[in-house]
């Protein structure tokens, strides 16, 4: 057994990812920059996999920032082709294991085709509640609290608190995350989550993202459950 009944107790409920180094592990291997992203999409499925065993609730995935629509249209295109397939391939396995999907973001960008079968499998799997995973898609954070505050502004909301904001963020039926997991060295949070990660464990790993095996996974929850959160205290 990986992890014992008292370790256990102490894992994240919600798991978010910053998923670094696709690009640099396809350069490497002088692969096609869009066989790094496959191969990222890979190791996306073994973490729900093991997440499931160790009953994590929530996993939160990075998949596609803002600036991500500066890149070359040639790999926007590839990327919204990968993902369309990726939403048809594990259709099947979210209604097998009961995991619930949804998203974050602005899709108005994407693909028509695409934006259907995201919306269509976030219905699709609306009841479950076995694991509950979420792409970030089109989004950034910083864009994602002005627009929250715009909401509470058209209210006329007077006294603002900070659960009036958190009401208001896409998130606002997630917990907060408890861990945060950046791949690839780089140590930074890229506008994921500003509010959301206010109190976030966070953990970096050189490792880029396509070599971030289910081990890895695991040395990094063991790193986690060490760790002494005190939320602001002592």
């Amino acid at each position: 057994m990986i992890f014992d009944k008292k370790s256990s107790k102490h894992l994240p409920n919600h798991v978010a990812f910053i998923m670094d180094g696709n690009r640099r592990w396809a350069k490497i291997k002088n692969l096609p920059i869009i066989e790094g992203h496959k191969k990222g999409s890979e190791v996306v499925k073994k973490i729900v996999k093991k997440s499931i065993e160790f009953k994590i609730k929530y996993l939160t995935f990075f998949s596609f920032s803002t600036e991500n629509w500066n890149r070359s249209n040639s790999e926007i295109f590839k990327l919204q082709s990968l993902l369309k397939f990726y939403l048809e391939s594990e259709k099947q396995i979210f209604v097998k294991e009961q995991i619930k999907f949804s998203f974050i973001g602005d899709i108005d960008k994407f693909d028509p085709k695409i934006k259907k079968d995201i919306m269509n499998l976030k219905k699709t799997t609306s009841k479950f509640d076995r694991l509950h995973l979420t792409l970030a898609l089109s989004y950034g954070s910083r864009n994602e609290i002005l627009n929250a505050l715009r909401v509470l502004n058209q209210k006329n909301a007077k006294n603002i608190k900070e659960k009036d904001i958190s009401k208001n963020l896409m998130t606002s039926d997630l917990p907060d995350p408890d861990f945060v997991i950046r791949t690839s060295g780089e140590k930074r949070l890229s506008n994921f989550l500003l509010w959301q990660i206010a109190y976030s464990e966070l953990y970096f790993t050189k490792t880029l993202w396509p070599d971030f095996s289910t081990q890895k996974y695991i040395s990094a929850l063991k790193n986690y459950i060490s760790r002494k959160r005190r939320f602001g205290g002592d």
